[in-house]
């Protein structure tokens, strides 16, 4: 029953697949067609599908970018906060008399709400940057499709104009300056949070005050002040224009660098401007001679000083970041005349260095080079050279010191010491002569002779005294000035001469104030004593005047006392003059960095006319000062030691147990010699100690007492 069941079930289904093939293979009826009761063609129902899922998907992504710009906008500092940020330090470096030498670090003007912005400055950054601005919210769809064209393709042709200008406020505020499709989108994201979260001109208001135009300056007020000299509210339309045209390439266009990029940049936003209908055609002009642009008053070789001074402020400032004030010792005046002393004597090819010191160590001039932008390598302070003879100030200092004085005789003969045989630069060897010629002609023998005399540890611990820090070595040839030192501590080592033998440390700042006037730090007088006796300051000082009114220094003079002196090292690879004249000191080195000869260099010749040439303008305004150079030498000096101590020959003192110093005989209760006592030895003892008991060819001489320079004996 079941089998004939299905067979029926079978035969039914086949005759229902017949039938519709039948019907498949029938000639349609007429009128029908396409599209009535048949289905759709596949192509159509997938774009149907698209458009349903695309839409779907763009309103998630509506959503999650309302959210997302929410979320930020709610994130982001309230208005006050924002225009209290500041990108960075500024350091206001002033000199001497309180004039600004330099800035560095970014500038801000004084900040300018959106109704003391002039319309022209509005107008002309909008034409040039965001010509909608007023309509968009944040993202412009145009420069927002050409900034995912350039992360999609990495290329660099649409770089120009691809942001609005909330965008780049937002860039400028949170974000930085990589071209990444992940920085793009979370720039637009902030530029629509910005747009949610303040008004248009609030955004125009910190743009303006917060855009970077070159040169430091920060803000439409610090350029109008740094390139025109008067506050942004007196902008006129040609300035703003050069304004606004910065944005795009601060470095580029600025004013300061180069005037005619800075005013076809600006005929460019001015055409705009006509273009967008802000201005005439009349107004779209710059007129170069109406746009007073400031002089660069500055002079680069003052960026020497800042960058050995600046980095002092880590160690005497507590960690800041408000902006300062650094007042420095630098006289700007002087400052010109050492750059215009080490560029005209210089010789070609070769570098000059040049340190001038106030005499308390206050730096009033510093020139590291013949031309910072060239090279801001300082060879005033971190370049080690040989100073030659000019060391030749330590070895007679420890002459003096270990009694020698000016009028002493001393030989120019060929000496050899330890192997070491030094010549001087003449070849020739004078003979008998006095320490002050041997010191003013710079004879070498001389000085290898004394230096051997008083040891030559005692020649570089009298260099310690004077503040040389660098590697001294004790050979022989150091006498000459074979250890390299640096500008500054040799000019240093000079000055504590000046100051009569009390060392000075060299200064460049002497306070630091805060953006609201209070003193962060003021430099305290230093206290020091004399590193030598006063008759070797007068004893050296009567060498180094010497050594300018007679000897290698003659081109030094500047009409008024000068005392100092030349270094020359071997082939004319350094040549010094160090010297000082009414309380200034300084020191001059030329020479080339790689340490090649220079033909025709001495120190006698381009570096003591360097000095000349400088030190006429740094001590114009000072009075005259005459040099003390009269010894009066210590008595031990003056007589010899013995005799100063024990007196005369018949009397005869001795020490007693606790070390206390005995009359012969014993002594009266008033304190008087008894003559009656017994002495204090025997006889024989006596004759024997005093050399009484010997013939009287054969007995002790007292030596003659030294008299002071031009006194009769005695």
């Amino acid at each position: 029953m079941s089998r004939r069941g299905d067979e029926l079930q079978n035969k039914g289904a086949r005759g229902k697949r017949r039938a519709a093939a039948e019907r498949a293979d029938a000639p349609a009826p007429k009128g029908s067609g396409p599209g009535k009761g048949a289905p759709p063609p596949r192509w159509r129902v997938w774009l149907k599908r698209l458009f349903i899922w695309g839409g779907a998907l763009a309103a998630l992504a509506l959503v999650f970018l309302g959210f997302a710009v929410g979320f930020a906008a709610s994130s982001l500092p309230d208005y006050a906060t924002l225009k209290a940020t500041q990108p960075g330090q500024t350091i206001l470096v002033r000199a001497r008399d309180g004039r600004e030498l330099v800035e560095i670090g970014p500038s801000f003007g004084e900040w300018l709400t959106y109704e003391d912005i002039p319309e022209n400055m509005t107008n002309a950054m909008i034409a040039v940057e965001d010509k909608r601005f007023r309509s968009h919210l944040g993202v412009d769809p145009v420069r927002l499709t050409g900034a995912l064209i350039e992360g999609l393709t990495g290329s660099r042709e649409r770089l120009g104009g691809t942001s609005t200008i909330t965008q780049q406020l937002a860039r400028n505020l949170f974000l930085n300056n990589n071209r990444s499709l992940d920085r793009k989108a979370r720039e637009a994201v902030l530029a629509m949070a910005l747009e949610w979260k303040f008004s248009k001109e609030q955004i125009l208001e910190l743009y303006l005050n917060k855009v970077y135009f070159g040169g430091g300056a920060y803000g439409i007020d610090s350029a109008s002040r740094k390139f025109f000299s008067h506050p942004a509210t007196e902008l006129n339309v040609g300035e703003a224009a050069i304004i606004a045209g910065l944005v795009k390439a601060p470095s580029s266009y600025s004013p300061t660098a180069d005037v005619e990029a800075a005013v076809g940049r600006a005929k460019v936003v001015l055409g705009l401007m006509r273009e967008q209908s802000y201005i005439t055609a009349d107004q779209a002009q710059v007129d170069v001679s109406a746009v007073q642009l400031k002089q660069d008053a500055g002079q680069n070789s003052v960026r020497y000083f800042t960058d050995w001074v600046l980095p002092q402020l880590d160690i005497i400032l507590p960690e800041t970041y408000e902006p300062i004030e650094v007042w420095t010792t630098l006289d700007i005046g002087m400052q010109r005349a050492a750059t215009a002393a080490i560029e005209a004597n210089t010789p070609k090819g070769a570098q000059g260095a040049l340190v001038s010191l106030d005499r308390d160590g206050a730096i009033l001039a510093m020139v590291g080079g013949t031309d910072y932008v060239a090279s801001n390598y300082n060879r005033a302070t971190a370049a080690l050279r040989q100073p030659g003879s000019a060391w030749k100030l330590f070895v007679y200092l420890a002459a003096l010191e270990a009694g020698y004085v000016p009028e002493d005789k001393v030989v120019d003969t060929p000496v050899t010491i330890d192997g070491w045989s030094p010549r001087n630069s003449n070849g020739r060897n004078v003979g008998e002569t006095d320490l002050r010629t041997a010191f003013a002609y710079s004879i070498n023998t001389v000085a290898a002779q004394l230096g051997n005399e008083v040891g030559f540890g005692t020649v570089a611990s009298m260099a310690r005294r004077f503040g040389v820090n660098s590697k001294i070595d004790t050979f022989p040839s150091m006498v000459l000035g074979s250890s390299e030192m640096r500008v500054i501590e040799m000019t240093q080592a000079f000055a504590g001469i000046a100051a009569k033998g009390v060392p000075v440390e060299p200064y460049g700042i002497t306070k630091v104030t805060g953006a609201s006037g209070e003193v962060l730090y003021k430099r305290e007088a230093q206290r020091q004593s004399p590193a030598v006796p006063d008759h070797v300051v007068k004893g050296i000082t009567d060498l180094l005047q010497a050594a300018v009114q007679t000897g290698t220094g003659k081109a030094a003079d500047i009409g008024r006392p000068v005392a100092g002196k030349t270094g020359t090292t071997s082939s004319n690879k350094d040549g010094w003059f160090i010297g000082f004249s009414s309380g200034v000191t300084t020191g001059v080195w030329m020479g080339r960095d790689d340490a090649k000869a220079v033909a025709g260099l001495q120190g006698g010749r381009a570096p003591a006319q360097a000095f000349a040439a400088y030190m006429r303008y740094a001590v114009k305004d000072r009075p005259v000062e005459q040099f003390d150079v009269t010894l009066e030498l210590p008595e031990w000096q003056l007589e010899p030691d013995q005799e100063a101590l024990f007196g005369e020959p018949e009397d005869y003192y001795y020490i007693d147990e606790q070390g206390n110093m005995v009359q012969p005989g014993t002594q009266a209760p008033d304190g008087e010699r008894d003559p009656d006592a017994p002495p204090a030895a025997s006889r024989d003892f006596l004759e024997e100690a005093t050399g009484g008991s010997l013939p009287q060819n054969q007995r002790p001489q007292r030596r003659p007492a030294q008299q002071p320079p031009g006194q009769p004996p005695q």
